[in-house]
């Protein structure tokens, strides 16, 4: 684990190892909102026969929320997707940490991801709260369109354009934004084309080297935009 990036600068980082425990070496109160996608439980294999990291390890995602919710400052939100069919183990360690889920968000698929007893056309987060945030002016709706990446970079890849909505709306330029899950990264493009800072975590090294590429392309079109 490589707790050094921590200790030189509190964010616009991607730190390599596991989440339960790095965590525990962040300050009470210094991120102000996470966004996650973590592994769903459920023993994951993509077509290609790709898995997730820690997929059948409950500690090591369920685990987290407890120093989640310690990390984060008081007043403020945690968006964490989940696996519908092990949502009570996420909400026994969502309440168990101390947040209130406040609302509900689904993004709809034109396509079926899987079928079984019903085609899998959705995916799904909760909105969950630390103490008692201020609502927003104007609300994000909480069935949003889905973009699919093509999962090229990543099994479960999330499209930035589904995360900036969020990042916007649930937190303030210049914040620092959090994902514990990260993968390959898209949460942390998504902070930084939103002008937020961002701080990393992921347990397989191979995504942490391609969220810094990716970052470094988001930072390269960035200055493009601001030199245009």
């Amino acid at each position: 684990m490589n707790t050094r990036a921590i200790n030189a600068s509190p964010d616009n980082r991607v730190i390599s190892g596991d989440c339960t425990e790095v965590l525990k070496t962040f300050a009470n109160g210094s991120i102000d909102f996470v966004l996650t996608d973590p592994p769903y439980l459920v023993g994951y294999r993509d077509r290609s026969g790709r898995t997730i990291a820690n997929d059948s390890r409950s500690e090591s995602t369920l685990g987290a929320f407890g120093d989640l919710y310690r990390v984060l400052k008081p007043n403020s939100f945690c968006v964490s997707f989940y696996g519908w069919n092990r949502v009570d183990a996420f909400f026994h360690a969502w309440r168990r940490a101390g947040f209130s889920p406040v609302g509900h968000m689904v993004w709809r698929k034109n396509y079926a991801s899987s079928t079984g007893f019903l085609n899998a056309r959705h995916e799904q987060a909760y909105l969950l709260a630390k103490g008692r945030p201020a609502k927003p002016a104007r609300p994000l709706d909480d069935v949003q369109p889905w973009e699919y990446t093509g999962n090229r970079a990543h099994p479960t890849e999330k499209a930035v354009s589904i995360l900036e909505p969020l990042i916007k709306i649930f937190s303030r330029p210049g914040d620092i934004v959090l994902d514990p899950f990260a993968g390959s990264g898209s949460t942390l493009v998504a902070a930084a084309l939103s002008g937020r800072r961002y701080l990393g975590i992921e347990v397989e090294p191979r995504y942490c080297q391609l969220a810094e590429k990716r970052l470094a392309g988001a930072a390269r079109f960035m200055r493009r935009e601001a030199a245009a």
